[in-house]
């Protein structure tokens, strides 16, 4: 049994009210409080760190859309305009194995602060969600943890963007989660100095010389095949031959994975080679478990790239993400749920509010968009069951397990962000439910937007 304490019941002061609340920043939560603003709606977006950008700027995944190849039939909107901004303002580097470029995660702090200052949506940093505040099955705001202490935030709408759908479970709406031992892996990212970028891409290309086939000599992997010879960055027999050699320890966790880009001076960024199995971010113990454990697998895997591969003998740590990157968590119930079957098959659907090729990289597969073969999000997987004015974006809509590892990849998240944004402006202006917004009319403002429905 659970020891508790009772906390004495006290008023709290409310910090502000609003039409519009965003909670959580990545790629899901910019576009939806920039969507929301221009829409017309007084929105807020709150974020627990220090900047905007999520997975992007807080764990430091730079390859913001690395599945794009010759042959992608791409999303279009709020996501494809942060790659514009980043590129025009000398943030972007050509990725190594598509035909997108990566954003500068630091850049992007930048970037992510213009965009939202000039859609007019009042930005709220440093601000952490403890609670939601409820009347019977309507949501009415949250209670907030900061400096300025213990304060409430009221929403006309709310929408969710916590990855792990925190503000969803709080107030009680259904969702599904795996056993933490079936759930995808967690990564601390880091980077390095002191490398020669030239050396070791010739070793790349003359010696390593690695595909996505590589990926499936461990461990299981579905693709189409057509994957197989194409190009990957990746690296696991050298930390295969470092465990023989004692370089790691024989019992440290899966050391393996992709590396991304070079800068001028000798950094190497995005090094995701640390993933660790059994872990739920939704348990604070689980997550600070993993994030001390997977420090020390990425220092390990430095000395094994410091013995075994040209170009990083004087490598050096540089810095390691500002927290954790998880992959999957929570899932709400909604409306409707995209399944495998949905993402494969192209599938179609009457309250499309985006598309987003077929890609799926996780949960045993691995399958690259080079055909044009493309799938509609529903609206209905954005709208939970059981709880008025909430809507959730990104990684943590309504999905199967194998539609999830598709539609948790941050351009996606974008689209799903973007859709309940407007839905959510368009809900207040018109005095209607999320169940009851009228999709041609999010429809039309979506297109307006630059958002691609079909």
């Amino acid at each position: 049994m659970t020891k508790t304490i009772k906390e004495p019941a006290k008023e709290i002061p409310v910090l502000m009210e609003t039409e519009v609340l965003v909670v959580g920043s990545g790629p899901a939560g910019l576009a939806a409080a920039i969507a929301s603003a221009r829409t017309g709606a007084n929105t807020v977006l709150m974020e627990r760190f220090g900047c905007f950008g999520g997975v992007l700027t807080q764990v430091g995944v730079e390859s913001f859309a690395w599945y794009r190849h010759e042959g992608t039939n791409d999303c279009e909107g709020i996501g494809r305009e942060f790659e514009r901004r980043a590129k025009e303002l000398g943030f972007t580097r050509p990725e190594p194995q598509s035909i997108s470029e990566v954003i500068d995660t630091e850049g992007f702090k930048y970037i992510a602060d213009r965009m939202v200052t000039e859609a007019g949506v009042t930005p709220l940093l440093h601000t952490q969600l403890v609670d939601i505040i409820k009347e019977n099955n309507t949501l009415k705001g949250v209670i907030v943890e900061s400096k300025s202490g213990r304060q409430a935030i009221l929403a006309k709408r709310i929408i969710d963007c916590t990855g792990d759908a925190d503000v969803a479970h709080r107030a009680g709406a259904p969702y599904t989660k795996r056993d933490k031992d079936k759930l995808m892996g967690v990564t601390v990212m880091f980077t390095c100095s002191g490398v020669d970028a030239n050396r070791f891409n010739t070793f790349v290309n003359e010696e390593l010389k690695p595909t996505y086939a590589d990926w499936g000599k461990n461990w299981d992997v579905i693709t189409d095949k057509k994957e197989d010879d194409m190009f990957s960055p990746f690296m696991e027999e050298i930390f295969t031959r470092a465990h023989e050699e004692g370089i790691i320890p024989g019992d440290a966790g899966a050391i393996a994975g992709t590396w991304s880009t070079f800068t001028e001076t000798g950094e190497a960024l995005q090094l995701n080679m640390v993933y660790a199995f059994g872990f739920d971010s939704t348990d604070v113990l689980d997550i600070t478990r993993a994030e001390i454990e997977g420090r020390q697998q990425a220092i390990w895997a430095i000395d094994a790239l410091r013995h075994y591969v040209p170009g990083f003998e004087n490598a050096r740590l540089r810095n390691f993400g500002m927290t954790l990157g998880t992959r999957e968590s929570r899932q709400i119930e909604g409306r409707t749920r995209v399944t495998k079957g949905h993402v494969l098959n192209q599938g179609r659907c009457q309250d499309s509010i985006g598309i987003f090729p077929e890609f799926i990289d996780g949960s045993g597969y691995l399958i690259l968009p080079t055909t044009g073969r493309y799938f509609q999000i529903p609206y209905g997987c954005l709208v939970p069951q059981n709880v008025e004015n909430l809507i959730v974006a990104g990684r943590c809509i309504s999905a199967d397990v194998i539609a999830h590892t598709s539609m948790r990849n941050m351009m996606c998240c974008t689209v799903t962000g973007q859709g309940a944004g407007t839905a959510a402006a368009l809900s207040v202006k018109n005095n209607v439910s999320f169940n009851e917004l009228e999709i041609t009319q999010l429809q039309s403002a979506l297109k307006t937007q630059g958002a691609r429905m079909d």
